[in-house]
């Protein structure tokens, strides 16, 4: 057996320093959050006095009653669902299958549409010329312009690229002999022997998605069209709680324009929030993706 090495008394305070500056990254990261929710479940009238730091002073739902209540914002939050699902699943399927045709050595021109594409990672046209182009499509003001806009991505089909290429020949070549086409051997073989990418491009594009606000701000003037996190920056810009709470009928003297703006932000940032933690994994994973093995 072999006795432990002692840590010397430099090294036991490099350990104690590290563990102190994490737990204070983890305090500055989390405590924001925690401040938002229990004044959002704090009596409005009440937290206006401030002094509100650890626990809600006087415990309160009303502040939800009147979010809930208001029909706006329930249809935001159902067209950002619809959008979110939607466009992940359609962003996920096209560049996959793109990235698929790209990754194929006997590509002719292949070497061709890399260059291309890499030239649009760091240069684009910008905001005028893209709403000029969103706008001759048809696609202002229609929910399309959530989902076909963002169907692709190049960033994301490098890292399907280089995932297709390490799958083994021999799949593909056994497929082909048996009579199947290039279409049949991505649904059939490519697709399923690909979920850890599948699941990390998901990820990333349902997070992009749901957290989305500017497409909404921008190209949408239909209320109804709009997305939570529109509906939420429109609140704070405008400070219009105060016309919201009334809408929803709840009595001013409880709930505040404040306390409005802080409810909706918790159950806006709530699924995502909750989400995270399980599928964090998938984001390591994605971008292990390619990276050189010793």
């Amino acid at each position: 057996m072999f006795a432990l090495k002692r840590k010397t008394i430099r090294e036991q305070l490099f350990d104690w320093t590290n563990n102190l500056l994490m737990l204070l990254v983890c305090f500055v990261t989390i405590y924001p959050i925690w401040y938002v929710l229990i004044n959002s479940l704090n009596e409005g009238a009440d937290a206006m006095r401030g002094g509100i730091y650890w626990w809600p002073r006087i415990l309160s739902l009303s502040n939800y009653t009147a979010v809930f209540a208001n029909s706006g914002i329930m249809t935001a939050m159902f067209v950002t669902v619809c959008k979110t699902l939607i466009g992940t699943i359609t962003h996920v399927l096209f560049t996959a299958m793109v990235a698929y045709g790209l990754s194929r050595k006997d590509l002719i021109g292949g070497r061709i549409y890399l260059l291309i594409g890499t030239f649009t990672m760091f240069f684009s046209g910008g905001l005028i010329p893209s709403f000029l182009l969103i706008r001759q499509l048809g696609l202002l003001d229609s929910f399309w312009v959530y989902i076909i806009p963002a169907m692709f991505s190049f960033f994301n089909l490098i890292i399907f690229m280089t995932f297709f290429r390490e799958i083994p020949d021999a799949l593909e070549e056994a497929a082909k002999i048996d009579g199947a086409n290039d279409l049949l051997i991505f649904i059939r073989i490519v697709l399923p022997v690909s979920m850890p990418v599948l699941a990390t491009i998901a990820l990333f594009q349902g997070v992009l998605q749901w957290n989305d606000y500017f497409t909404g701000m921008i190209y949408i003037n239909n209320p109804d069209l709009q997305p939570i996190q529109t509906y939420l920056y429109k609140i704070i810009a405008q400070s219009s709680s105060n016309q919201m709470a009334a809408d929803a009928g709840v009595i001013n003297k409880t709930v505040t324009s404040q306390s409005i703006k802080l409810a909706t932000m918790v159950i806006t940032t709530l699924p995502i929030v909750v989400v995270y933690p399980f599928l964090q994994k998938y984001f390591v994973q994605g971008m292990m993706i390619g990276s050189v093995k010793g």
